[in-house]
């Protein structure tokens, strides 16, 4: 479903389950209310920020849960699962602003002094809050962003100003760790956690579910539920993405498509190519381009 024209701000539908980009090298638009169609642990290949407008909204990155309130940011690296998750008192009502900008022109945007991609390298915590006036500025940035218009030469070179100066100044707020977000608006998930570095350690061999509830410690049958409520996927569905995940790091570095899905733990290429193309509608030389 394409973003809907409301006069000034192009907006999403909360149910709309697209995960994908369909503009090129970015996108921002506006949503509210219950984002239906991202309950479920998913990834991009591209960077993602969330900022909320207005209300409360609550994400699940990897192994930890975020809390956000108006004027938050949360900011996604390209292959980091991430879902909705709703939360006792959390209110459904919630506005925000997307933005979704691929690697390529972010890095275009970059030179040899300031690489624009570094705020998404944070691991501590993935959310933020900064002073009010600079929370001001980045906002007036992306609704400038949000705004509908014409895809003329015009609109194209002013967002990349736009998108510049957002970058610019959200690089450098992020050198600033007192602004992250913590305490009582971080939750951490100890069980993906584990799951998550046993797969990491693990990538290039067989991994089965029985080694996976070992590994954590509980019973097989506790554990495939408990990880299910958390995360939206089986654990089963896990393992595959985060091997899709690393196979994609690889192919972006050059590396060739037999030393790839061997070293991601599938059986063969056929068997690669196959869930590959599922999950991302080209080959693994198409994407390696």
């Amino acid at each position: 479903m394409e973003a809907r024209k409301t006069g000034k701000i192009r907006q999403l539908p909360a149910s709309e389950e697209r995960q994908y980009l369909i503009s090129g090298d970015y996108e921002v638009y506006e949503k509210e209310g219950v984002p239906t169609g991202a309950m479920a642990f998913h990834y991009h290949t591209f960077y993602e920020i969330l900022y909320v407008l207005e209300g409360e909204y609550s994400s699940m990155v990897e192994n930890q849960s975020y809390h956000l309130h108006k004027g938050d940011f949360l900011l996604i690296d390209q292959g980091v699962m991430h879902k909705y998750q709703p939360m006792a008192g959390t209110k459904e009502n919630s506005k925000r602003i997307i933005l979704w900008v691929t690697v390529n022109f972010l890095r275009s945007l970059s030179d040899e002094d300031l690489d624009l991609t570094e705020c998404f390298r944070q691991q501590d915590s993935r959310a933020w809050h900064f002073p009010i006036y600079y929370e001001e500025m980045l906002r007036g940035f992306l609704l400038k962003l949000a705004m509908d218009g014409d895809s003329t030469g015009i609109r194209r070179a002013m967002d990349r100003g736009y998108l510049t100066l957002f970058f610019s100044h959200l690089n450098l707020l992020c050198t600033r760790k007192e602004s992250l977000l913590s305490g009582e608006f971080v939750a951490e998930h100890p069980l993906v956690a584990k799951v998550s570095a046993y797969v990491e350690e693990h990538m290039e061999e067989p991994i089965t579910l029985d080694q996976l509830s070992e590994h954590v410690n509980v019973s097989k049958y506790h554990f495939l539920r408990k990880f299910k409520e958390l995360t939206g996927v089986t654990a089963h569905a896990f393992v595959m993405n985060k091997r899709l995940i690393r196979a994609c790091e690889l192919l972006q570095k050059g590396e060739s498509i037999a030393n790839v899905y061997q070293s991601t733990g599938f059986s063969d290429y056929s068997v690669f190519l196959r869930n590959f193309k599922a999950a991302f509608g080209i080959s693994p030389g198409q994407y390696r381009g």
